[in-house]
């Protein structure tokens, strides 16, 4: 078997530049390069057929399987629009406060690629299906753990088709094409440039992710070609004119849009500071050396040669405000107002719940949230019973996903039920185990135990020892044991309260609570 590559357009290069940090460069003399940043984000829509043709849409198929004649332009074929498509364009529109246009058309995009079999992409550019609109995100700035809501604006969102994929064979030197992904309905949504670090442009991906997975209008799975981004560039002093810009397409990861949009920004300031002059260009990432490549001139509108397409009738939506016109039958058209009753409760309205409703901070919300199944899995433990909130949030944030994290495994497929958490925080809420012996459990049940949490603690009599003197008798036993220790601490090395601390969890095979074995032994050490 020959190895298969997805084909560069360019092999060129620059030299390797120091990494970019995100924040604003500076220079001896002060002046400030304030980076500028838009995107436009491709989302396949996982319907069962194409955009525009009966063609199945299966991830990983076998090379050109799933081409229907239309897809490979076979002449006299003709598009028939996928109303799931359009739908799931709406959904998705709503979602993002974007603004629909009651009549939205198609237009024809011209260029040249040997994966585009037409000629033409089939695309949305003069009246796209909604303009406008915005999304909240969270930033976190992991080194100063400072979080910020931030809010990016959109300039539009498209319906319009795939294309397919070009694959090079080193050994023989030739081309080869896969249409399997030809067809393949997309939303393209593009945004505003008024991003000003790789870390922004991150977390909005990330959000925007959220939303999809939300209202399930794409997987979001970048690692599979299912949403991919371009990144424009720009960089300027702050109060003068925007730089000229450089696109970066197809980036398949969060990771790789912020590793391809600090490069680009450190390229393009060492450019300018050295005198020379930033080319409007169309440029790839290469994930292997961490630099951004030439592929191409940059594009402009002329090139594409836009014009109606011929064969598509407009795009037309109602409302219960706005009725069809008499004789339209409704299975023709589709209601936006049904369609908002499917939307759900969204990432950011659901941060803002979990901040209200249980008082939990910011950072707490956006983990739940952002696992898949986590949020669902801890609003399950609370429904039952008066639970402490910060004790259930402590086990699911720092306990659970450790063991999970460990063999990524994701929330849903967790040996460790809802059920086994209830559990366990009675437990610790009516003082019968420790957060020692807590802990011990759930990895235990993690591992296999079929037994469950309360009889896993009667059967190994690890219930928490709360009896006052029975605590004082192994502090007791633990000081007498340990007089250097003992003596270092009265000399003012108080660190070693650890040590002792330590010695009678051993003792109890920690069946004791820290803060009350603390305070004894304290107490104990200053007779």
């Amino acid at each position: 078997m020959k190895r298969m590559h997805i084909l560069k357009r360019s092999t060129c290069s620059y030299l390797r530049a120091r990494y970019y940090s995100g924040k604003p460069h500076v220079r001896e003399d002060r002046r400030i390069w304030q980076p500028v940043i838009g995107l436009e984000i491709h989302a396949q829509i996982p319907t069962v057929s194409k955009l525009f043709s009966g063609a199945a849409t299966r991830f990983g198929s076998p090379i050109n399987t799933q081409v229907a004649v239309f897809d490979a332009a076979m002449p006299g074929t003709l598009p028939v629009i996928n109303r799931g498509c359009v739908e799931a364009g709406i959904l998705t529109a709503l979602a993002i406060n974007s603004n629909l246009n009651m009549v939205s058309k198609f237009d024809r995009k011209h260029y040249f690629y040997s994966d585009l079999p037409s000629g033409f992409q089939i695309t949305q550019y003069r009246q796209p299906l909604a303009v406008g609109g915005y999304v909240q995100y969270v930033v976190q700035d992991h080194s100063s753990k400072h979080i910020e809501r931030k809010k990016i604006h959109i300039t539009q969102l498209q319906l319009e088709q795939d294309s397919g994929k070009s694959l090079h064979d080193t050994e023989d030197s030739i081309s080869l094409i896969d249409l399997n992904r030809a067809g393949v309905g997309l939303m393209e949504i593009i945004t505003e440039p008024e991003f000003h670090s790789s870390e922004e442009a991150m977390s909005f991906v990330k959000e925007l992710q959220l939303i999809f997975q939300c209202i399930g209008t794409c997987d979001g799975r970048m690692d599979e070609g299912s949403m991919r981004v371009d990144a424009s560039v720009s960089v300027h002093h702050p109060g003068e004119p925007l730089g000229t810009r450089s696109e970066v397409k197809n980036l398949n990861s969060t990771r790789y849009v912020g590793r391809a949009i600090d490069f680009e920004v450190k390229r393009q300031i060492e450019i300018l500071e050295s005198g020379g002059e930033v080319a409007n260009e169309t440029r790839a990432f290469d994930f292997e050396s961490g630099e951004t490549i030439p592929m191409r001139d940059k594009e402009h509108l002329h090139d594409y040669r836009f014009m109606p397409e011929p064969n598509l009738p407009p795009l037309r939506l109602y409302s219960d405000a706005s009725p069809p016109p008499p004789g339209v039958a409704t299975d023709q058209v589709i209601n936006i107002d049904r369609l908002k009753e499917r939307l759900p409760e969204l990432p950011e309205e659901k941060r803002g719940r979990m901040e209200a409703q249980y008082g939990l901070t910011l950072s707490q919300a956006i983990i739940l949230v952002g696992e898949p199944g986590l949020m669902r899995y801890f609003e399950e433990i609370m429904s039952e019973g008066k639970r402490n909130v910060k004790v259930v949030v402590n086990l699911l944030l720092n306990d659970l996903l450790r063991v999970l994290n460990k063999d990524d495994v994701n929330v849903d497929n967790s040996p460790v039920l809802p059920s086994h958490i209830g559990e366990i925080v009675d437990m610790l809420q009516s003082n019968t185990i420790s957060m020692a012996t807590a802990k011990k459990v759930l990895d235990l049940i993690y591992d296999g135990e079929k037994r469950s949490p309360t009889q896993l603690v009667s059967d190994n009599h690890w219930t928490q020892i709360t009896d006052q003197q029975a605590l004082v008798d192994v502090c007791q036993t633990v000081i007498e044991q340990n007089p250097v220790a003992v003596e270092e601490y009265r000399k003012g090395k108080t660190k070693v309260l650890n040590f002792l601390m330590g010695q009678v969890m051993k003792a109890t095979k920690g069946r004791v609570d820290p803060k009350a074995t603390t305070n004894t032994l304290k107490s104990m050490l200053q007779e």
